[in-house]
C-alpha cells in the first residue's frame, strides 16, 4: 500500500478528480436502486397501514387501486354478518387535480370511515387527526398544503386540520384523508347546471311513460334531489375492508364471501401482489434495466480510467522493473489504487445520496441489503476493472525506461 499511496500522493488532484466522477457514477447507480425501492413502497404503502385481513371489490375487478371498482354500501352491513368478522368499513379513493394559490395540486382522496376511523393510524408529524364529520381533510407534506390552509373542494371549503410524511400513492401524488361521506361528494360533485340538466332528464323521461301521465305528481318528485329518489341508488364506495376475528382463517372467511355472486375477495398479501404485478410492473422491470445498464457502464468506465492511470505510468513501471522489482510489487500497486478508488468513490456517493436524494419529487429508498449488494459489485468491478491496467503494466520492458 505504501507504493500506491507515494503515488497517490504525487498525483493527488488527478486522484481526487477522478474519485469524485466515480463516486456520482455510483450515486446515480445507488439512487437508481431507491427509486426502484421507493416505487413498491409507495405503491403498496396504504394497503400495509390500512391493515385490513380483506379486501372485498367489485366483482371480477382487482381493487381500488389497479382499475376502478364500485360497490353499494351494503356490502358493508352484509360483511358483518360473516362469522369471523370483527369489523368492516367502506373505502373511497380518487385522484383529483385542482389549482391552488396559483399552482397545480393533485392529491389523492381518501376516504375514512368515519366516526370508526377518525385516522389513528396515520404518521400525523403537525397538528391532529379528524374530529369532525364534515369539511376536515389531513393532507401529506408532499402536497405543500399547510395545518390551516382553506382548501376549496367541490362546492365546499376544506380546513387543513394534520400532515403526513411519506405517505404518497404509487404514482407519486400526495394523498389527503377525509371522511367518507365528504370524499364521496368532491367525487360526484356536479355543477349546478349539470344538475339541473340531469333533472329536467328525469322529467321527461317520467312524462315519456305510461306512469308519468297517469301520476301527474310524480314529477314534483323526480325533478328533486337524487338521493330523495328511493328508486336510484346512493352513491357507491371502491372497497370495503375487512378485519378478521384472531382465531379464525381469513382465507376460509374470504371463500365465504366470494361466494357471493357480486363481490370479489382479496387478502391483503394478494391485493399487494396485485399492486406489484399491476400498475407499477413495467415502472420496476424499466427501473431494474437501467440499474444493471448503468452498473455495466460504471466498470466500463472505471476499466477505462485504471487503463489511463497505467499508462501515465508506463516509464515508472518501467523504472522499477528496471530496479529488479517484481511483478507482484506491479500488481499491488494497481490493484490497491483501483480499490481505493472504488472504496472511496462508494462512500463519497452514499454521503452525497444522503444529502441529494431528500430532495427528489418520488421517494427514495436505500436498503442496507441493497448497499450491501452494490458494495461487493464495487469490489468485484475494482478487481475486474484493474486486469486491463495490469495487463498492460504486466508487458512493459524494462528497457523502454532508458528510451
Amino acid at each position: 500500500m505504501n507504493l500506491a499511496c507515494k503515488d497517490i500522493r504525487h498525483n493527488f488532484g488527478r486522484f481526487v478528480l477522478t474519485t469524485f466522477g466515480i463516486s456520482l457514477l455510483l450515486m446515480v447507480v445507488m439512487g437508481m436502486g431507491g427509486i426502484y425501492r421507493g416505487l413498491v413502497v409507495e405503491a403498496t404503502l396504504l394497503v400495509e397501514r390500512i391493515g385490513a385481513d380483506l379486501w372485498i371489490v367489485q366483482k371480477g375487478t382487482r381493487g381500488p387501486f389497479a382499475e376502478i371498482s364500485r360497490l353499494p354500501r351494503q356490502v358493508e352491513d352484509r360483511s358483518l354478518a360473516v362469522s369471523g368478522v370483527t369489523q368492516s368499513n367502506s373505502f373511497v379513493s380518487h385522484t383529483i387535480q385542482r389549482e391552488h394559490r396559483g399552482k397545480p395540486l393533485r392529491l389523492t382522496i381518501q376516504g375514512l370511515a368515519w366516526p370508526q376511523d377518525r385516522g389513528q393510524w396515520l404518521p400525523i408529524v403537525v397538528g391532529r387527526n379528524l374530529a369532525q364529520a364534515h369539511y376536515e381533510l389531513v393532507a401529506d407534506q408532499s402536497s405543500g398544503l399547510a395545518v390551516g390552509d382553506k382548501v376549496p373542494l367541490g362546492k365546499d371549503l376544506f380546513s387543513v386540520v394534520g400532515r403526513t410524511r411519506g405517505l404518497t400513492s404509487s404514482s407519486g401524488d400526495a394523498m389527503a384523508f377525509m371522511t367518507l361521506t365528504d370524499a364521496q361528494l368532491v367525487q360526484f360533485d356536479q355543477s349546478g347546471e349539470a344538475m339541473r340538466t340531469e333533472r329536467a332528464t328525469r322529467v321527461g323521461r317520467l312524462q315519456g311513460m305510461d306512469l308519468g301521465r297517469t301520476l301527474p305528481q310524480l314529477e314534483e318528485r323526480a325533478a328533486g334531489p337524487t338521493a330523495g329518489i328511493p328508486a336510484l341508488g346512493t352513491s357507491m364506495i371502491s372497497a370495503v375492508l375487512v378485519n378478521v376475528a384472531p382465531g379464525y382463517d381469513p382465507a376460509i372467511v374470504a371463500a365465504q364471501i366470494s361466494a357471493w355472486p357480486d363481490v370479489s375477495v382479496y387478502t391483503q398479501e394478494e391485493q399487494r401482489q396485485l399492486l406489484l404485478r399491476g400498475n407499477v410492473d413495467r415502472s420496476r422491470r424499466q427501473l431494474g434495466l437501467f440499474r444493471i445498464l448503468l452498473i455495466v457502464v460504471s466498470a466500463v468506465i472505471m476499466a477505462l480510467i485504471l487503463y489511463t492511470l497505467t499508462l501515465d505510468k508506463l516509464h515508472d513501471i518501467a523504472m522499477l522493473k528496471l530496479m529488479g522489482a517484481r511483478n507482484r510489487v506491479i500488481l499491488n500497486l494497481i490493484l490497491q489504487q483501483a480499490l481505493l478508488l472504488g472504496g472511496l468513490g462508494f462512500c463519497l456517493a452514499y454521503l452525497l445520496g444522503q444529502w441529494i436524494f431528500p430532495h427528489f419529487p418520488r421517494r427514495v429508498v436505500i436498503v442496507a441489503d441493497d448497499l450491501g449488494y452494490l458494495a461487493l459489485i464495487v469490489v468485484a468491478i475494482s478487481i475486474l476493472a484493474s486486469f486491463l491496467g495490469i495487463a498492460k503494466a504486466l508487458s512493459v520492458e524494462p528497457n523502454e525506461a532508458l528510451a
